[in-house]
């Protein structure tokens, strides 16, 4: 039945959409107070295609709901004893988001991600290292599900102790790896020194199955892999925490993301600008905007998800698959990944500030294109204070303790940037 989904054509795929949003209207109607003000009382339509008159809503919003209505937020649709498992989102500015699912959600975004991670290549007869975070991150367990989900033997490592995986793989014959695209270059540099001898094509690895980051449309990047560690990089894992942890991914004919989730997911397309509605047509670019068809604990509606995609295809796929092939294109705010960490300029504020040492004023310089391995940050002494590698290592150290990443810090001295009355641009990107 799963298979048959994903085949299934627009008219039908529709008619499936509209049978499952009846019930999910019902619920939201009856059950969240976040929307019953957010609309002002009125209820949502019955028919999706009416759905563009209801406003949006936002990661923003959330964060005042959780804050508001500890831990959940008014959002949250059911009694609290349905709360089968707790997540929290990977990074935010400021607030931790509590992401609670019902047992019903669980298994449905188990079935969902199973069905990206078969799309990518995974199968039964692959045995597969798991190395994201299983600190209440929904890449570590919930990911890890949806690799056992699509039938291959699973390994949960987490993060850390890369020597140790080293050791693990070559000694089990792990063939295949789920971690972001920048920790194969992490490991490529414990093999060099603690194992003489061995190249990383000696692990055996044959498919890495990446998410969390960009940088997969860059061929060169893949090339490498193939050249490098012998192994073939898919893009297996593209999601938004708040919604299912992965409902899209590349197959094995065509880089580029297919949408897994039309039966219980509702994609609309916005400009960022406007919020004017965008066809899902070849050619589209836009703001990703997603709604639950099947959610019982914290259904979203009409949700602005942050990312601007562009839409290649929507005609059926050689590999059978009928939804739309998609690539991200950014954000629509400045957040920067660095080793699956999502990394915003507030966040960084946040640390510069702390230092007295410092003016305040930064810039996140990117001179390359992701994946980011480290955090590259320039940040402007306080006037009358000069630079030092102990004050480099301090504000590094700040970093490293308050956000969880690695940052390469550069001190440079007081009125090196330019004060504006507008609005101050945090991250350039120069390549």
């Amino acid at each position: 039945m799963d298979v048959e989904v994903l085949k299934l054509g627009a008219e039908a795929t529709f008619r499936l959409q509209q049978e499952a949003w009846q019930a999910q209207r019902a619920h939201v109607n009856a059950n969240s107070p976040f929307y019953r003000e957010l609309w002002q009382g009125r209820p949502a339509p019955e028919d999706l295609r009416d759905l563009a008159e209801l406003p949006f809503s936002d990661k923003s919003q959330l964060r005042i709901s959780q804050a508001d209505h500890s831990p959940f937020g008014d959002y949250l649709a059911t009694p609290r004893n349905r709360i089968s498992r707790v997540h929290r989102t990977s990074g935010t500015t400021g607030q931790a988001m509590n992401l609670a699912l019902s047992a019903s959600d669980c298994t449905m975004t188990e079935i969902i991600g199973g069905r990206c991670q078969r799309s990518a290549g995974l199968t039964p007869g692959h045995m597969v290292v798991h190395c994201l975070n299983y600190q209440m991150w929904m890449g570590g367990l919930t990911d890890h599900m949806t690799l056992e989900r699509a039938g291959a033997t699973v390994v949960p490592f987490g993060v850390g102790g890369s020597e140790l995986l080293v050791r693990t793989i070559l000694e089990t014959g792990i063939d295949a790896i789920s971690c972001t695209p920048s920790y194969p270059a992490v490991l490529e540099k414990v093999i060099a020194e603690k194992f003489p001898g061995v190249k990383p094509k000696d692990l055996g690895l044959k498919l890495g199955l990446f998410g969390g980051e960009a940088g997969l449309d860059d061929p060169a990047l893949r090339q490498r892999f193939r050249d490098v560690w012998g192994m073939e990089a898919r893009n297996a894992n593209y999601g938004v925490s708040d919604v299912f942890c992965n409902f899209a991914s590349q197959c094995e004919l065509d880089t580029r993301l297919h949408f897994h989730a039309a039966d219980v997911l509702f994609p609309e397309l916005i400009d960022p600008d406007t919020g004017e509605t965008v066809p899902i047509a070849p050619g589209s670019e836009g703001e990703l905007v997603l709604t639950h068809l099947q959610r019982e604990c914290q259904p979203l509606v009409r949700f602005r998800c942050g990312d601007i995609i562009a839409v290649d295809e929507t005609e059926p796929c050689s590999c059978g698959a009928t939804g739309f092939r998609f690539r991200v294109v950014g954000r629509s705010d400045d957040m920067v990944v660095v080793r699956g960490l999502n990394m915003f300029p507030t966040m960084v504020a946040a640390v510069v500030n702390s230092f007295d040492f410092l003016s305040g004023d930064y810039r996140i310089v990117l001179d390359t294109p992701p994946p980011y391995d480290t955090l590259p940050v320039t940040a402007e002494l306080a006037e009358g204070r000069a630079g030092s590698d102990d004050l480099v290592r301090e504000v590094e150290a700040g970093i490293k303790k308050n956000l969880g990443s690695t940052a390469h810090v550069t001190l440079v001295p007081y009125g090196t940037f330019p004060r504006t009355e507008g609005k101050t641009r945090r991250v350039e990107r120069r390549y």
